[in-house]
This record gives C-alpha cells, sequence and structure tokens, in this order.
C-alpha cells in the first residue's frame, strides 16, 4: 500500500477518504494529481498520497437531548 500522510490515522480512514475522492472525480471533478493513473481509485490514492486532498473531521456531534439526559442521570446516580 502506499504511504500516506501521518495526519490520517488509520487504513480504514484512508480507504474512506481514497473511495470519497474516487466518487468525485468520477462525478467530473478535475484530479489534482497527474500521472500515468487512469482509474479514478488509484488518482485519489496519489492525491492522498501527495497530501494534495483538503480533509476534516469535521465539528463534533451534539448528542441528542435525550441521550444527554440519560448521560447526565446515569453519572449522577455512579457518584
Amino acid at each position: 500500500m502506499s504511504r500516506f500522510p501521518e495526519r490520517i490515522d488509520s487504513k480504514y480512514r484512508y480507504v474512506l477518504l481514497a473511495s470519497k475522492r474516487a466518487e468525485q472525480l468520477v462525478e467530473g471533478a478535475m484530479p489534482k494529481e497527474t500521472g500515468e493513473k487512469d482509474k479514478p481509485t488509484r488518482v485519489a490514492m496519489a492525491e492522498i498520497a501527495a497530501d494534495k486532498v483538503a480533509w476534516d473531521y469535521g465539528p463534533a456531534e451534539e448528542p441528542e437531548e435525550e441521550v444527554a439526559e440519560e448521560l447526565v442521570e446515569a453519572t449522577e446516580a455512579e457518584s
């Protein structure tokens, strides 16, 4: 497997990023990496390896109100 940037913490995340980028390429996005690679998955992997694809974890999801209340109640019960 090709080397991926240090900020990608697992092979699983690497696969998710590559598949999402390959999907973008199939839908018509312009490649950021040029070369002999012609399959979208290979182009996506090369772009990620060259750290040319911007990505972020995004904001943390807020727990639903009921779940948050249950967590507070469970924490209070343990105390």
